[in-house]
């Protein structure tokens, strides 16, 4: 049954491509970027998703590529960067990514109070749209965001039907798959009548995914940690720009739990004790993920001690997930596991294989800052040497499934020095498109 839904799968996208090729591309080929016709001929899953929501009818989704692609040009999507829109809509905070819902989609977040109707803006303003969800699907690929419509302190200067049209046909056209729902929140009376109009936009299927709520019902879809005090929440993130707000993981970690400063305050002999603790009080299964790889560097005696307490744990050792990336190989590649001391402390594992023939500058960026410590935090690792990254809860603090980390890398000259100073000079001056990131 799974293989004959794979072949049909398979026979609609090799057939809504050459229908595309064939009557849509000959004809307006100046009316696509290249790089969308290209991309459509060689990401099944961006094809899959225009199917997908088209119920897999092939004429409705000619019809639906052909309008995206010409709205991708005319916008000029494949360009859009911080450049593309004016700073002030960047500072207001109208729009921007952050947190998480209950069932960890991204939040995708809409100030309309900080809205204000004005067709001399309005293009701009599709176009930071646009940005947003562009970046957010080149980075997740097709994971669905919920969409929070905060009316709070709304008034009639900020009530623009145009706008939120335009925001319902990016998910209904342009970015097909990707709501999971709509969240409006403290709708004022007066756009009773309004919503009426945005449900006929949405369709009967989509109706569904409009959510009205107060202070109180807006958690039964966010929790506390993630909504404003404003809804109730306890979330103290606030809005700033610069730097842009990037995918939440906004501040490196300290190594001591909440942020300082960036400096590396530990030194090596700390890192590999702290990593040692973990590996002799976890349980067996958690070793595993904690085992450390040996530093060529390290002298041959180190190296016999961590092969005895492999051999200890290899009767149930399970093979490590790694992401194989240009400059670090990551373990683990998606989740962290956490596992009990005999303190009740929690602690685990990240380790970091350079495999560049030049120093590798690292830090780790995470969406909760100040629930965890982090050793090392902000460091550099030789070439061909592995790093032992400890991650452990601070304070005491509760573990979640919604919090992210981020590990960014970039390699440096032979030259650089690799102290606190010269790195936080470093991360300054390197090119955004020099670094390697992994979540």
């Amino acid at each position: 049954m799974a293989e004959n839904h794979a072949q049909n799968k398979a026979k609609l996208v090799s057939e809504t491509r050459r229908r595309f090729e064939a009557e849509y591309v000959t004809d307006k080929s100046d009316k696509y970027d290249a790089r969308d016709v290209e991309r459509l001929q060689q990401d099944d899953n961006w094809v899959e998703s225009y199917l997908s929501w088209r119920h897999n009818i092939v004429d409705e989704t000619l019809k639906m590529l052909d309008e995206s692609f010409q709205w991708r040009k005319e916008i000029s999507v494949n360009d859009l960067n911080e450049s593309s829109i004016p700073r002030w809509l960047l500072e207001i905070g109208v729009i921007y990514l952050h947190g998480y819902d209950k069932e960890g989609n991204k939040l995708f977040w809409i100030r309309v109070k900080h809205h204000i109707k004005d067709q001399k803006t309005i293009l701009d303003k599709k176009k930071l749209i646009a940005f947003w969800l562009e970046r957010y699907a080149k980075r997740e690929n097709g994971k669905p965001v919920t969409v929070m419509f905060d009316l709070s302190e709304t008034g009639i200067n900020s009530i623009d039907m145009d706008f939120v049209r335009f925001i319902i046909n990016c998910f209904k056209v342009y970015y097909p798959k990707y709501l999971s729902k709509i969240v409006i929140f403290d709708m004022p009376w007066l756009m009773n009548a309004a919503f009426k109009i945005v449900k006929s936009w949405l369709g009967p299927e989509a109706v569904s995914l409009l959510k009205f709520t107060s202070k109180n019902e807006v958690q039964d879809y966010v929790s506390v940690e993630y909504l404003p005090p404003h809804m109730g929440g306890t979330d103290p993130f606030k809005y700033s720009y610069p730097p842009l707000v990037d995918d939440d993981f906004q501040t490196p970690l300290c190594e001591n739990g909440p942020i300082t400063s960036e400096d590396e305050t530990s030194s090596k002999e700390d890192i590999e004790s702290d990593g040692k603790e973990t590996l002799e009080t976890a349980s067996n299964e958690e070793q595993t993920a904690l085992l450390k790889k040996i530093n060529p560097t390290e002298s041959t005696s180190k190296a016999e001690e961590n092969e005895k307490v492999d051999s200890k744990t290899k009767a149930f050792k399970k093979p490590l997930s790694v992401f194989k990336g240009p400059l670090l190989h990551i373990s683990p590649a998606e989740e962290l596991y956490f596992g009990s001391t005999e303190s009740g402390e929690k602690k685990t594992l990240i380790v970091l294989t350079n495999v560049t023939k030049n120093i590798v500058a690292f830090k780790v960026r995470t969406t909760a800052p100040e629930k965890y410590r982090v050793k090392p935090s902000n460091s550099s690792c030789d070439p061909g040497a592995s790093v032992d990254i400890v991650v452990s809860p601070h304070g005491g603090l509760t573990v979640s499934a919604q919090d992210r980390f981020l590990i960014m890398a970039a390699e440096m000259e032979q030259s650089s020095g690799t102290g606190p100073a010269e790195l936080t000079q470093f991360w300054k001056e390197v090119p955004r498109n020099k670094v390697m990131e992994h979540r």
